[in-house]
């Protein structure tokens, strides 16, 4: 999370977020679908690139490979999950203001929880889970459904992987999106960015900070 409080999401006065923007969150894990997940284990910290699954209610799940050096070890323990979303350099010249150095804009999120190991059924409902959510996106394709595998064949694979569900204990999310600078020049910047090709970070400084 970004040291300056500027890049911090709106919180409510009790300092958690508000149901719009816990809405917000979710939405972001959603249309992102994928994460890093970091914990310490006996060799060092490790990092593992996973889908994740939000249920609405707290918690997210994932699973790894049974070989990964995290998976031995993460059940009953604290870890780290982040979310990264769009991200891009900004160059000073484009705010059109003196004395400006370059940065990086960038929207992430950090989620802080305990991790428990699911059971085999748990883990099937969120293969399922993480199957029906990315095939709805590439509608109008039929969705893809476990069902058209050989039911031996799938058994083995869900064999080899194993299932987590993290209690979400902190959301810290961080929008970075040059909200320090005036409106104009945020504006100016996220037009030539635009120019650059690299549409949603330009669109989220356009809109997502926008008076």
């Amino acid at each position: 999370m970004h040291p300056d409080p500027t890049f911090r999401w709106p919180k409510s006065a009790n300092g958690y977020q508000d149901a719009d923007e816990r809405a917000a969150l979710e939405a972001m894990i959603v249309e992102i679908g994928f994460g890093m997940i970091f914990a310490e284990t006996p060799d060092g910290p490790r990092v593992a690139h996973i889908p994740v699954f939000s249920t609405g209610d707290g918690a997210l799940q994932f699973h790894l490979a049974r070989g990964n050096a995290l998976t031995r070890h993460i059940a009953k323990n604290k870890a780290l999950c982040v979310i990264n979303g769009p991200d891009a350099y900004i160059s000073p010249d484009w705010y059109g203001l003196d004395d400006q150095v370059p940065t990086w804009n960038y929207l992430t999120l950090e989620l802080e929880g305990n991790i428990r190991q699911m059971d085999r059924a748990g883990l099937i409902s969120l293969l399922d889970d993480l199957t029906a959510q990315n095939e709805a996106k590439l509608a109008p394709k039929t969705p893809w459904h476990r069902d058209k595998m050989d039911r031996l064949k799938f058994d083995k694979m869900v064999g080899a992987i194993v299932g987590f569900e993290m209690e979400i204990l902190a959301w810290r999310p961080t929008a970075k999106l040059s909200q320090n600078k005036p409106a104009a020049a945020r504006k100016q910047a996220a037009a030539a960015l635009d120019a650059t090709g690299r549409h949603a970070m330009a669109h989220l400084m356009q809109e997502f900070w926008g008076e």
